[in-house]
C-alpha cells in the first residue's frame, strides 16, 4: 500500500535527523519510493527560538495504517522522542512522523485521522507532498478535499 509521511524536526541536525528517519522508514517499514526537498518553516502552532525542517516520503508497505502508526512512534522513540504532542499542545521535538495519506482510505478513530486533519493547513506539509505527487503533467490529486 502507498502511504505518504510528513516528517519534521526542530532539534540539533534537523536535516541528520531527517535522514536518519528516512533510513529507519526504509529499514523497517517499506520502500521509501520519493523524497521530498528540505522545506524550512516557522514553528506552528506554538512559539520556539528553533525553526523547523520537514520533508514528505511516499512509502510502499505492507502494513495497516495502524501497524504503520506504531512503526512510525517506534520510530520516533528510537531517535529519542520521549512525548507526543497531546491536545494540541506542540513543543519541539527531535523528530515528529505524521500520516497523511494511506491508499484511498479514510479512517476516523481516535488513534488515527487519514487523511491527516490538519494537513491542507500547513505549507510545510502541502508544498512538500504537492512536489513529490505531481505525475509527468504536473497534476496533482492531493488538493481536492473528498
Amino acid at each position: 500500500m502507498l502511504s505518504y509521511l510528513s516528517l519534521g524536526s526542530n532539534l540539533f541536525d534537523k536535516e541528520h535527523n531527517l535522514l536518519r528517519a528516512v533510513a529507519l522508514i526504509q529499514e523497517q517499514v517499506g520502500d521509501v519510493l520519493r523524497k521530498s526537498s528540505f522545506y524550512y518553516s516557522a514553528p506552528w502552532g506554538f512559539s520556539s527560538p528553533n525553526s523547523f525542517v520537514n520533508i514528505v516520503v511516499a512509502v510502499e508497505t505492507e502494513f495497516s495504517p495502524i501497524e504503520l502508526l506504531h512503526a512510525t512512534q517506534q520510530i520516533e522513540r528510537q531517535m529519542g522522542r520521549t512525548h507526543k504532542s497531546e491536545n494540541g499542545h506542540y513543543s519541539d521535538r527531535i523528530i515528529d512522523i505524521d500520516i497523511l495519506l494511506y491508499d484511498n482510505l479514510r479512517i476516523d478513530i481516535p488513534e488515527l485521522k487519514i487523511p491527516h486533519p490538519l494537513m491542507h493547513e500547513r505549507d510545510f506539509v502541502m508544498i512538500p507532498l504537492q512536489e513529490i505527487m505531481q505525475d509527468r503533467t504536473g497534476n496533482t490529486d492531493v488538493f481536492s478535499e473528498k
